[in-house]
Parts: structure tokens; sequence; C-alpha cells
């Protein structure tokens, strides 16, 4: 059902944008990288999080990693990745597949400022088969447009 709430979810928010499935996985960024072809930065992927009681996602270029202390500053607490049990009972999306659309219900989304460096970019879209392609700004208005630097990118 996670890619359908993916699909209902842009259907009424942005029904100019597709959900494109594909026969090989997109599950990882490499293979999403290489399904798109596009680099791998382009991949945006939906880190689900917990900062002290507050459970999160972070958008950030499939090539950052998290950065304890930019994290730390930028969310005024620790951040620990949630689990894949914890990430389905969240985005109901799994592992692989979690995006910032269709969630069960609302939650806080932060968009790294890594992505700023790409016009277009590639999130999932609830499924390990499943991405979206939008621009940037259009990921940011359909995510509340609310910008940290809280990732470290590749050397």
């Amino acid at each position: 059902m996670s890619l359908e709430s993916v699909r209902a979810d842009l259907a009424v928010r942005a029904p100019d944008l597709a959900v494109e499935v594909t026969s090989e996985s997109t599950a990882t960024v490499p293979l999403a990288a290489v399904v798109h072809g596009v680099e791998p930065g382009q991949i945006a992927k939906t880190l689900c999080i917990r900062i002290r009681d507050e459970e999160v996602l972070l958008v950030t270029r499939g090539d950052a990693r998290l950065d304890n202390q930019k994290s730390k500053a930028a969310f005024g607490g620790r951040p620990r990745m949630l689990g894949a049990e914890d990430v389905l009972r969240l985005t109901s999306h799994p592992v692989g597949g979690v995006c910032p659309f269709g969630l069960p219900a609302a939650l806080p989304i932060y968009l790294d400022t890594s992505l700023k460096i790409y016009d277009v970019v590639i999130p999932a879209g609830g499924d390990t088969h499943a991405s979206v392609r939008l621009t940037v700004p259009r990921l940011a208005e359909l995510c509340g447009n609310t910008w940290v630097d809280a990732c470290q990118l590749p050397e």
C-alpha cells in the first residue's frame, strides 16, 4: 500500500508528478543512480531519525552522511537513526523506498542544504522499485521548505 499512498498523495498535492516504477531495484543509492542514469548525489535519500523524543525525516543527497556535530547543532540534540520497524511504522514505506510523500501522519520534514547544488533530484516513491523525479524547489515546496545543514559531503 505504500506505493499507492505516495501515488494518492501526489495526485492531490502534485498531480503533474509521476511515480516511476522500474523493473530494477532502486533500494540503494548506487542502484538508483544506475537505474536513473544520474550521479549518486542526485538520489535524495530520506532518513528517519529521532532527536530526544521527536521523530523526524531528513531528506539529503544520496552520497552525504549524517554528521553528528552538524546535526546536533541543526536539531538541538543528537540524532539517532531509527530501525526498520520504526521506519515502517512512521512512514508506511519499507527501507529502500522511504520518501517524504504519502505519510500516514504529518511529520517534521527537513531538507539538507547539500541538495541545493542540484536542479533535479530523485527520491524514492514508497517502494524499492519506485522513484519520483522533481526539481529541488518543488521538493522543498512539497516538504515544507525547512532547510538544515546536518550532513557531511563525500571527500
